[in-house]
Order: structure tokens, then sequence, then C-alpha cells
């Protein structure tokens, strides 16, 4: 019995990954209910099991009378063999023979035994698992139910669900798949392990295991979007002037991003340096395509407007939308694009005029608001008036309106000789 529990114990500590004090304390646990059930014991039976030896004892608490009296008591004859000092009424442990134990009682034993192994493996899978979300594991398809992957992980199966599987990936059994941890609920049947590879978190974590900046803290991934199997972008930053994120994250001769693709097995990644200017954030999420004027939209929160040439239109918002699409997720802003030379809304013509006014003069945007308030949308209508009605008008600080008018002079000096130039190569 000792050579076959010490098996037993050994099996299930090493193979299976429960605590060997535990398995113990279930089997000791498991005889003594099992035998409180089939034998005449009273309820204060205790299972005792030696840790070296793993010889298994029992134990029974009798009280002392003058005489046998039937269950519960012992004669003080048999309990001073026990304990010299023992007088009536007092209360001596006595030890059951392991045979009286019963084949009953041995099989009732085991089934409650497996089923607080169960339990313990249960636990230790959870305990194990809880504290790996967001990690990324490797698994096996086991089974294949309704596009669901059951994979075995080793010591515990996990899920990966139709909905967050990448929908151009197919499946076999037996095929290794690796996987992002995303969710971890413990259940009466076991924990439930439910993992993703479609989820922009599974991109984020790929990055991190790859770019040794990401990892040490030196490139910060700020943003991610994902159209799973398609397209991806990924808005990176760093905190040392020295360091290229986008360079860090593409890798030499490109070779760190090309196995996140093959990971994704071909999934485009755009990555895009992110600014805390969301007109030049824009302009690096919506690349390739040339922006020509970018402007907030002030009756929306968080909503630009932008405005490309008609054969950039298509490159801007992308097959079937998903550039302008992804570019709104990584952002968190709402992103309309149209084509220049559509007619304009009000608001529209008003913002693109006070970012051009912006631009050119080099000036606040307060400014530039100021300047288009009151009627002066072009630098030609600032130097068509005089400097003192300027003033008047905008309420600006003189030193202020001397050097918009300045500065306007010279923008229309430049175009001028611009227009002269082109004429004469005209002629």
């Amino acid at each position: 019995m000792n050579s076959e529990l010490s098996s037993i114990i050994n099996y299930l500590e090493k193979d299976r990954g429960v605590n060997r004090e535990v398995i113990i304390q279930a089997i000791e646990s498991a005889i003594q209910q099992a035998a409180r059930k089939s034998l005449d014991v009273s309820s204060d039976l205790r299972v005792v099991i030696d840790r070296k030896q793993l010889t298994i004892r029992a134990f029974d608490t009798a009280y002392v009378s003058d005489e046998d009296t039937g269950l519960g008591f012992i004669s003080l004859r048999k309990a001073r063999a026990i304990c010299k000092d023992a007088q009536p009424g007092d209360s001596v442990e006595v030890e059951i023979p392991p045979a009286k134990l019963g084949r009953i009682a041995v099989q009732t034993a085991r089934q409650m035994i497996l089923q607080k192994i169960r339990e313990a493996e249960r636990k230790n899978v959870y305990d194990e698992y809880k504290d790996r979300v967001g990690d990324i594991v490797s698994g096996t398809v086991r089974q294949i139910s309704h596009r669901d992957l059951i994979l075995d992980l080793g010591k515990t199966e996990a899920i990966l669900p139709a909905k967050e599987r990448i929908p151009t990936e197919e499946y076999n059994i037996g095929d290794r798949i690796r996987a992002y941890v995303h969710r971890v609920q413990a259940n009466t049947t076991g924990p439930s392990i439910m993992l993703s590879r479609a989820c922009p978190e599974f991109v984020k974590t790929l990055f991190r295991l790859e770019v040794s900046e990401i990892s040490d803290g030196i490139v910060e991934i700020m943003s991610v979007a994902r159209d799973p199997g398609y397209r991806a972008k990924i808005a990176v930053k760093t905190l040392d002037e020295k360091v290229d994120p986008v360079g860090a994250c593409v890798g030499l001769r490109g070779v760190r991003v090309r196995n996140i693709v093959r990971e994704l097995n071909g999934e485009k990644i755009d990555i895009v340096r992110w600014s805390e200017d969301i007109k030049q954030y824009v302009t690096q999420a919506l690349l390739p395509a040339k922006l020509e004027v970018i402007t907030v939209d002030p009756n929306q929160t968080r909503a630009v407007r932008v405005l490309v040439a008609p054969d950039q239109l298509s490159l801007a918002i992308g097959r079937h939308g998903q550039n302008v699409r992804l570019t709104s997720k990584l952002l968190g802003w709402r992103v309309d694009i149209a084509k220049t030379g559509e007619p304009l809304s009000f608001e529209l013509q008003r913002e693109t005029a006070i970012a051009e006014l912006a631009e050119v003069l080099d000036i606040p945007e307060a400014t530039a608001t100021t300047l288009v308030d009151n009627g002066f949308l072009t630098t030609d209508g600032i130097i068509e008036v005089e400097m003192p009605y300027l003033q008047e008008v905008t309420r600006l600080d003189e030193q202020v309106v001397r050097e918009i008018w300045v500065a306007a002079q010279a923008v229309c000096g430049v175009k001028e000789e611009e227009e002269e130039q082109e004429e004469e190569a005209g002629e």
C-alpha cells in the first residue's frame, strides 16, 4: 500500500502539478469521511498519513468506563494500556487497525480523493493563468467546434472563440498556435481560459516581445487599431530624442516588423509616429496620402476635417474606407475627408481660412481666428486696409497688428514676384 500510495502521490505532484501536501491532506480527509460513513466510529475519528513513510493510521476517541459498554467507550484496563493515568470518565484516542477501515471505505475514499485532487488541479491552473492575462501562450489545436478552437496548453485547455480568430486564417487539428490570454474565469467545472488573436492587444504584445526598446521602456506604444487579418496601425513615441521610435519598431532591414507580419499571416502594419499636435498626428496616420488642409471641427468634440487633392482622395480613404476608419480608431477622433474643389460649408471655409492665415503669417490660431471673424480672410484683404483701421476692428495689440500687416505685405510681395516670373516664362 505504501509503494502504491507513493507512486500515486509522485505522479500527481510531478505530472499534474499538484502540491504534495495538498494531495496528502486530500487523502486523509477522504479516508476520514469514508470511514465515518461506513464504520461504527465517532465523529472524532482522525486519519493521519506519515509524510515520510506514507503509513496510514486512524484514531478514534473513546471514553473510559469500568467495563466496555459499546460504541465510544473503552474499559479502564484497556485505557490504562494506552495511558497509565487514565480514570473513568476520561477520553483517550484509540488506534483503529487499518484492516478495519474495510473495502467500502477504501472505494469511497478513492472517489473522494479523485474529486479533491481535481479541485486542487483546477485551483492550480486558475492560480497560474489568472496572472498571465496579457501574455502570449502557445497551444495545439485539439478540437474544432463551430469555428471555436479548443487548444491544449499542456496542463489545461483554452478556448479561442470564432470571434477572436483572424478571419483569414484556417486551422486543422494538431496545428500549433500562439494567442493572447484575453480573460481567465473560475467556474465550477474548472478555469475558463479565453484566448484571442484578433484583439489589438495581441499586436501590442507581439511588438513588446520583438522590440527590445519597447520592453525596456525607451519606446512606448500609444495606440493600436486593427482590421484583423488585413491591416493594423500602431502609434509609437519615444522618451529618448536619440531614438527613432518608428525605426526601432521596423528594425534593421525591416526584420522586426517582418517577424510580426509573419506571425499575423501577412497582415499589413503601419507604424505611425505619435504627436501631441492632432494635425501632425493625422498627417502621419493617413500616410502615404498627402493632405492639403487639416482643421479641427469647433462644433463637434474630437473631430477633424481633412482636405486632399482629388487624386489623393481614394488613397486617404483607403479600400472600403479602411485607412480613414483605422486612423479614426487610432486617434480616438472622428476624421472626415473631402477633396478640394468641392463646395465647402461656411464652417469649413472659416476653419480653412484660419489655418491658412496662421500658417502663412506664422501667427497663433487664436489671432488668426480674430482676423477671420472680423472679415480678414486673406493676406490681400489685410493689406487693403490701413493699420489703424485693422487695429480698431480687431482690437488687437498695436505691435501685433503691425507685425501682421508687415508679414501680409511680404507674402503678397512674394506672390506678385512669382506671378511676374510666370508671365515672363509664358511669353
